[in-house]
């Protein structure tokens, strides 16, 4: 003897509570979209140009029977006390619009979605139950992507070398080198060293291009440019 499979349809809400609606539905619907549109072009007519896959959706319409304990239409394996009791799970969940999964079992039908709709009245066919219709659309979980973002540090630049020091008429120069008699070389006489001089003539491009005095004038000599140094 086969033993039938017992078919049921299970919601859970984010609070971990499952609720197997009393009555099975005798059917149910789900859709599943493809996203796209419909282009002409020249010489081949209308072509379908292909989008993304749509959110799955579904639609279960049934009743809550007023006493669910006392109706011998019910299928479900644990009733809730009242159609009320129901009626206020999924207000709830819907007006919460928290992740919920639906369970068909015996099918593939096990989804994480969100309650879209919720619409119940009185009974059409029956004073002693509530007619409800429920609509589901499939929900995923996005995550922000946390993206650390260093700061740019600009690169210290090496500071410039102070230019040297230009060295002419009325500089103060250290000595270290012979004297001449002339800007040409001749008459080399006296070698100053690490003497403090300051620069009354200048012949550039001479042999020694700089002639020097003491600090109070007194005459000494032409150097050449390597003798000298700005102060």
């Amino acid at each position: 003897m086969n033993v039938m499979e017992h078919v049921g349809v299970y919601i859970t809400n984010s609070a971990n509570k499952t609720v197997e609606l009393p009555v099975a539905p005798a059917e149910f619907t789900t859709r599943s979209e493809l996203g796209g549109d419909t282009v002409t072009i020249l010489g081949l007519g209308e072509i379908r140009r292909l989008g993304m896959t749509k959110l799955r959706t579904a639609t279960i319409s049934n009743n809550f029977p007023l006493d669910p304990a006392n109706s011998p239409w019910c299928t479900a394996e644990e009733l809730l006390g009242s159609s009320d009791d129901y009626i206020s799970f999924f207000q709830t969940a819907w007006k919460k619009q928290k992740p919920v999964r639906l369970v068909v079992s015996g099918t593939n039908l096990n989804m994480t979605a969100v309650i879209t709709a919720f619409e119940y009245g009185p009974g059409k066919s029956s004073t002693v139950d509530v007619d409800y219709t429920l609509e589901f659309a499939e929900y995923h979980e996005v995550k922000a992507l946390k993206t650390v973002i260093k700061p740019v540090v600009a690169k210290k630049k090496a500071p410039r070398p102070k230019p040297a020091k230009k060295i002419g008429v009325g500089s103060t120069v250290i000595v270290n080198g012979r004297l001449h008699r002339d800007s040409y070389g001749a008459g080399p006489g006296q070698t100053e060293h690490n003497a403090t001089r300051k620069i009354n003539f200048t012949a550039p491009g001479r042999k020694c291009p700089y002639h020097v005095t003491t600090l109070s004038g007194g005459w000494r000599g032409w150097v050449t440019a390597g003798s000298v140094k700005a102060k």
